[in-house]
């Protein structure tokens, strides 16, 4: 009998003790489940609405841009007419590729063939600002040798420029290839040169803005059926207000070989960065070769050099491409060699401006002075595999400095194609 007692007083303190442990756990997971609970209905709560002040905030942006663009002489495409028009984006009507995305051929209802410039999704900020800038200057923006904005489409997440379609592409595409280049003949060449000098005064003085483009390259002219060029890509551009004449970035963003020195190396840029591209795309056209040619050849020294060589010893027409050697107007050629040279002198001051080019185009009897030894780059240079725009382009912070050598050139990092 007393053991049973025993027995029976175990188990109800055993009982008692599991009751205990059991109001023990209750009351230290209750709290804690709690707490969770109203922890993921907060981040819920503000994950929707950071979501939805994202959605807000890239729907005012749009509107920004929507109104600038709406400014200019273009008007809004329905997505539906692009689709239609580059049959759903569709491989077969990938021209190319630019700085913010990939470019389409299309063709609209009633016939007319357009380009159509498409934000891809996740490539950063960067590209977002190039896209609100192009889109926003070229609104504004209406020169015979400038390409033509025609319209936009802004819905949901797309972000699209439409431009009128040019339809021999682009410089390079005749310029650099042994078989195409035969198609140029120097009165093209020099209706070319004219073309692009007349489009660069017109943003830098002419027009609405003043206008640096910052990414003058044979990629970026292209040519119609006529072979009249169109300077193009603006996502680079800088607008001065009245009275700058030059500005500072950390941000060096552009393609190597065209860039003036004083903004390649210490991130520098006015007019006259502008001017040092159009002379590298001068000598350019004059030889069919690229500027990197001929440290690529490993003949030591880039076009240049090689052409102010020429210059020194008298043999300038040495540089004209062979294809043009039996027929050319001399006049024309050394005058342009000679312009090309001032472009490209090392201190930006003795760079001539785009009115006295264009004068030196269209009069033989201007003077032009003698030009002074060009910039030079190292051609040590670290290579990269990455790159934004399928170009030789670079993104690198320099320091700024008032002044700059061609000797720094190995701060320079050049970044090649895939």
């Amino acid at each position: 009998m007393l053991s049973n007692n025993l027995l029976n007083f175990h188990t109800y303190c055993a009982a008692g003790k599991g009751k205990k442990s059991i109001i023990t756990i209750i009351a230290i997971v209750g709290p804690i489940s709690v707490v969770l609970v109203v922890f993921l209905i907060g981040f819920c709560f503000l994950r929707n609405k950071a979501k939805k002040i994202k959605k807000y905030l890239s729907l005012q942006r749009q509107d920004s841009v929507r109104n600038e663009i709406s400014k200019g002489e273009t008007f809004q495409f329905a997505m539906v007419e692009i689709k239609t028009a580059t049959n759903n984006f569709s491989d077969e009507n990938k021209i190319g590729r630019g700085g913010f995305g990939e470019v389409y051929m299309g063709t609209l209802n009633d016939g007319e063939k357009i380009a159509v410039k498409r934000l891809i999704g996740n490539l950063g900020q960067g590209a977002e600002e190039q896209f609100k800038n192009e889109a926003k200057l070229m609104a504004k923006l209406q020169h015979r040798n400038l390409v033509r904005l025609l319209g936009f489409c802004l819905e949901a997440e797309e972000k699209i420029l439409i431009y009128e379609y040019v339809t021999n592409k682009s410089l390079d595409f005749f310029l650099f290839d042994e078989d195409k280049k035969n198609l140029l003949d120097w009165s093209t060449r020099y209706k070319i040169i004219s073309g692009i000098a007349r489009g660069i005064l017109y943003l830098h003085e002419d027009s609405r803005l003043k206008i640096i483009h910052r990414d003058l390259k044979a990629s970026n002219i292209l040519l119609d059926d006529h072979m009249i060029p169109k300077i193009s890509d603006f996502g680079m551009a800088k607008v001065f207000v009245v009275d700058q004449t030059h500005g500072n970035t950390n941000r060096i963003v552009g393609t190597y070989g065209y860039m003036s020195p004083e903004y390649a190396m210490h991130g520098q840029f006015s007019f006259k960065s502008d001017v040092f591209s159009f002379g590298v795309l001068v000598l350019e056209i004059l030889s069919g070769k690229r500027n990197n040619f001929f440290y690529q050849s490993h003949e030591g020294a880039d076009l240049l050099s090689y052409a102010w060589e020429l210059w020194k010893e008298g043999t300038f027409l040495e540089l004209l491409d062979p294809t043009l050697r039996n027929s050319f107007s001399r006049n024309e050629v050394v005058r342009c060699i000679h312009m090309g040279l001032l472009c490209v002198q090392e201190n930006p001051v003795h760079r001539p401006t785009m009115a006295t080019i264009v004068l030196m185009l269209n009069s033989y009897s201007a003077i032009l002075p003698p030009p002074q030894q060009p910039a030079l780059y190292n051609h040590n240079r670290t290579q990269s595999s990455t790159t934004t725009t399928g170009e030789h382009q670079f993104h690198q912070s320099m320091p700024n400095s008032s002044q700059w050598s061609a000797n720094d050139g190995s701060m320079i990092t050049e970044v090649y194609p895939r």
